[in-house]
């Protein structure tokens, strides 16, 4: 592998993941990730342009960047490029009426929505809400339209709480497409249009950047078919396999945030 200088030579903007290098979510609102508020702190006073890219959707971006401040972050809800505010986007301009399959804690994202008979299903993390009554009924929906569709709020397979890994939605994504017949079409990383919206915001080109994240498909993998480089932390849902994906090959791994941050702000724009 080539030498760092090399890998991040002309680096203008970062993408951050949030869950599993910023924190570790669980009881109590979670905890952060050893030196990751000061590494955050770092390279918002550095030259570098910063953008947080989160899949999360059992919160509000506001409750989000709320939970992030408390624990000692400095973030704000304009830096956040989120998939519950892209998907109201979406379904404002394409007038879909979704049935809403999702957690509690980010319904108040989609008040404004129109809800009633739906032509659309979205899903997201529901946790709990992923009985089998809300499954069957998110299929019944789908199954009576003609031309179904269905939008999920990333696809990720599980996630790392402080109590242990998590089964994200994506797996029930699966269960509804294989049951329907259809493709979800997702919101979120690894979407492509979900990145160039988070480039858009800090106005770098994908080739002048690059993600830092702790999901070797999403995060990593969704960024480089962009034209981003993307590195791997060895924390959050990182597992030992990842360094030996069949088809994923980060631009580098990295401990965790402080490291990338340490390493970004040596070698990055030179």
């Amino acid at each position: 592998m080539a030498a760092w200088g090399e890998r991040l030579a002309g680096v203008r903007g970062v993408l951050l993941d949030i869950s599993g290098v910023l924190y570790d979510c669980g009881a109590g609102g979670g905890r952060p990730i050893a030196g990751s508020v000061e590494a955050v702190a770092r390279l918002k006073r550095s030259h570098l342009k910063v953008r947080f890219c989160t899949n999360d959707s059992q919160k509000s971006r506001g409750d989000l960047v709320g939970l992030l401040r408390q624990l000692g972050f400095d973030i704000s809800e304009d830096e956040v490029t989120s998939p519950a505010p892209a998907t109201c986007q979406i379904l404002k301009e394409r007038g879909l009426r979704p049935h809403l399959l999702i957690h509690e804690g980010v319904r108040s994202e989609f008040d404004e929505i129109d809800t009633s008979n739906p032509n659309c299903v979205v899903i997201a993390d529901a946790a709990e809400g992923f009985s089998y009554q809300n499954m069957n009924k998110a299929f019944q929906v789908l199954m009576e339209l003609e031309n179904p569709v269905l939008i999920s709020l990333g696809k990720g397979r599980y996630y790392k709480e402080t109590s242990g890994l998590m089964l994200d939605v994506g797996a029930y994504v699966k269960a509804l497409e294989y049951a329907c017949g259809i493709e979800a079409e997702v919101v979120g990383k690894p979407s492509p249009e979900f990145f160039k919206a988070a480039l858009q915001a800090i106005g770098v080109e994908a080739h002048q950047a690059v993600m830092i994240g702790d999901d070797i498909m999403c995060d990593v993998g969704g960024a480089q078919r962009c034209g981003m480089r993307g590195l791997q932390v060895r924390t959050g849902k990182f597992r030992p396999t990842d360094e030996h994906h069949p088809e994923v090959k980060p631009d580098g791994y990295v401990d965790n945030l402080a490291e990338a941050v340490a390493l970004l702000l040596q070698h990055a724009d030179k």
